[in-house]
């Protein structure tokens, strides 16, 4: 057969409709096979490091677990993390990355809001479904970050949690607010005090401290003077909330502490000058993942706690961020699953209208136009000192 350009150029045409035709074919069936691919920002090192590492079992246990059953409808879910080290920077760096080269189809993280602050934006420039646990109220505007959701609450929750534990069941009528000088403890302890302020409340004094400050002695006498009844304390700082406690003990004064999470953190076992110093503590927790008086917790929780039991280990983390880990993956293949697409569009859609979803940490909605998903009712005062497996005892006062 003799060859003309004529010939060779239908043939070239011929060729390119057919691998057409295959691909047309073939992609479909490599979109229905390939993994949901999940990007991971945890601050897996560093010294925000703890609370990631929880995250992370979670993580690890709820894909295995979907895998393990055969994916989502075929398709196997692949984690892809990243260790920020708590940097912003390195954040932003894996962030693009994610999206740019990896290409995943949703994003967990970060951990911390800072990091968060630095890569929201890039997220929602690049159309990427988001979940975060971070507090920063700033973080969720689905206005402005439509493709942002929180697992966890807001500080604000956590604010209206605190100071709803204070006049309603301590009953009090005067209190001290303290927090650090960090970003966080400064803007933490002005919202504080103007929500007091405005639900009635007198503030004896506030104070913002440096978590170094090696004496806390004139900053609690000054409360104290000025009629406190009850300590508000918001900061990160384990030391910072060590030292007011041996504090109050070194002047005899059994006044009530009550604020941030981390009061509630294991590490300031370790820092007081004894065990007692610890009681009339509240730290904000979770209805979730708090056990009741006779040391039972909710049978939802208890479902998730009878699964990890020899899979993963909770006597160095606690519950909620393994069961909010858990959650965050789940709630991508449930998109996935219920809308057969993994596409920025039908995730972001899917979840927009989610109703009550029975997540192991809480029962999620979120809408159009509202972007946090944990219930307030939800969030609640622990006792500090009785952490037991991840979990706390509920404060005293709660039915």
């Amino acid at each position: 057969m003799k060859l003309t350009r004529r010939s060779v150029a239908l043939g070239a045409i011929a060729s390119s409709a057919l691998g057409t035709s295959l691909f047309r074919l073939v992609s479909p069936a490599i979109a229905q096979t390939a993994p949901i691919r999940i990007g991971w920002l945890a601050s897996l090192t560093g010294a925000s490091a703890a609370p990631a590492i929880g995250f992370n079992r979670g993580v690890v246990f709820a894909a295995n677990e979907i895998n393990a059953a055969g994916g989502v409808k075929g398709r196997q879910i692949e984690i892809v993390t990243r260790d920020t080290q708590g940097d912003p920077t390195k954040a932003v760096n894996a962030t693009q990355e994610l999206i740019s080269q990896l290409k995943v189809d949703a994003i967990w993280g970060p951990t911390n809001s800072g990091e968060s602050l630095a890569v929201t934006a890039i997220m929602t420039r690049n159309k990427m479904p988001s979940i975060h646990p971070c507090v920063v109220d700033s973080l969720i505007d689905p206005a402005k970050y439509p493709n942002a959701f929180r697992i966890a609450p807001s500080n604000t929750q956590w604010d209206d949690a605190v100071r709803n534990y204070c006049l309603n069941i301590l009953k009090a009528k005067k209190v001290t607010v303290i927090g650090d000088t960090t970003g966080y403890g400064v803007t933490a302890a002005n919202a504080s005090v103007a929500a007091f302020k405005k639900a009635g409340v007198e503030i004896a004094t506030q104070a913002n401290i440096d978590a170094t400050q090696p004496d806390m002695t004139a900053d609690m006498l000054r409360a104290r003077d000025a009629g406190a009844q009850v300590i508000v304390v918001w900061s990160v700082s384990t030391g910072m909330v060590a030292r007011l406690l041996n504090t109050r003990a070194t002047m005899g004064w059994d006044v009530p502490f009550v604020g941030h999470p981390s009061m509630a953190s294991g590490d300031i076992g370790g820092l007081l000058a004894k065990p007692s110093n610890w009681e009339k503590v509240y730290a904000v927790g979770y209805r979730s993942c708090s056990y009741d008086a006779a040391g039972a917790l909710p049978a939802h929780s208890q479902e998730l706690v009878n699964k990890l039991q020899g899979k993963v280990n909770l006597s160095d983390s606690l519950l909620w961020w393994v069961a909010a880990g858990v959650d965050a993956i789940n709630l991508v293949a449930q998109a996935v699953s219920t809308t057969g697409s993994s596409s920025s569009e039908a995730i972001i859609g899917h979840w927009n209208e989610l109703a009550k979803y029975p997540g192991y940490f809480g029962a999620y909605t979120f809408s159009k136009t509202e972007h946090n998903g944990y219930p307030t009712e939800d969030v609640v005062m622990s006792a500090a000192n009785s952490a037991k497996s991840g979990s706390f005892a509920l404060a005293p006062g709660y039915t």
